[in-house]
């Protein structure tokens, strides 16, 4: 479904610095797949995201979206923000269409379709209320009802859960399961938390600090559906192994990088 091929980027700071955000990132990621992405900050998660968006241009390598090249946003992809992203003039209802009346929906059709959704993500008679109205889980339901209408093959999430409460987030975990189990498309997930990353993935692509590469595939071999029993799925071995061993990486990740380690003794060229 998505193909990504020797993906590079790079930027340049405001004191002219060059960084390179990506390296030679290469993933496949299957139809229907529920793929999450770890790494440690800053090694480019956000900007492999929104690289097979279409939202920001790279320096190498390709990406294709059943075998269509990207070349910018198109309407088979859909992004969920951590910031909510929503229009703060306009209504619940109003904002999950945007989309649909930037495509030319009818508007009958376009409400009926929101409307829809608006139940299916909890928030039945909050139609005609405005964002600021909305709690910080209320708001990032509108953002998932919004991206969910426009019927994207392809769901694009930069850690959408990062802004909310602990209890609002496990709550959030199980509609988007349910919704996924029900409705079925590609998502790629972004997050910083192990216990997310195992919770919803098919897969978690674990990615090495700056410059970004995938260091390694991890299967999550968890039954599904999940929605249903979320909190047995939280408490089971498998969960707990799975998750201890993407600790241990990304704690050698980060031991690798510590500023302090090229100076010890032990580490002294003879």
């Amino acid at each position: 479904m998505i193909t990504i091929q020797g993906l590079s980027k790079s930027f340049t700071t405001r004191s002219g610095e060059r960084v390179d955000a990506l390296r030679d990132v290469s993933l496949d990621v299957g139809e229907n797949e529920f793929l999450t992405v770890l790494g440690p900050s800053g090694c480019g998660k956000t900007t492999l995201l929104r690289a097979v968006a279409g939202l920001v241009p790279w320096d190498g390598g390709d990406i294709a979206v059943d075998g269509s090249p990207v070349r910018g946003p198109g309407p088979d992809r859909a992004v969920v923000f951590q910031n909510f992203a929503l229009l703060p003039w306009a209504t619940v209802l109003d904002n999950v269409a945007f989309g649909l009346r930037m495509r030319g929906v009818g508007r009958a059709e376009r409400a009926e379709r929101a409307r829809s959704l608006i139940a299916t993500v909890g928030l039945e008679g909050c139609e005609a209320k405005l964002p600021g109205e909305l709690s910080g889980g209320m708001q990032q339901r509108v953002g998932i009802a919004r991206a969910l209408a426009v019927r994207p093959r392809v769901l694009l999430m930069d850690e959408p859960f990062g802004a909310v409460d602990e209890q609002t987030r496990r709550l959030l975990q199980e509609e988007l399961l349910a919704i996924w189990e029900e409705h079925r498309m590609t998502v790629v997930f972004i997050t910083h938390s192990m216990e997310e990353a195992v919770l919803l993935g098919d897969r978690v692509a674990l990615m090495s600090a700056r410059p970004g590469r995938i260091a390694e595939i991890v299967p999550v071999r968890l039954p599904r559906p999940r929605s249903r029993d979320v909190g047995g799925v939280a408490r089971s071995g498998e969960y707990a192994e799975i998750t201890a061993y993407l600790w241990e990486r990304l704690r050698d990740m980060h031991a690798e990088h510590r500023p302090d380690r090229a100076h010890r003794p032990d580490e002294v060229a003879s």
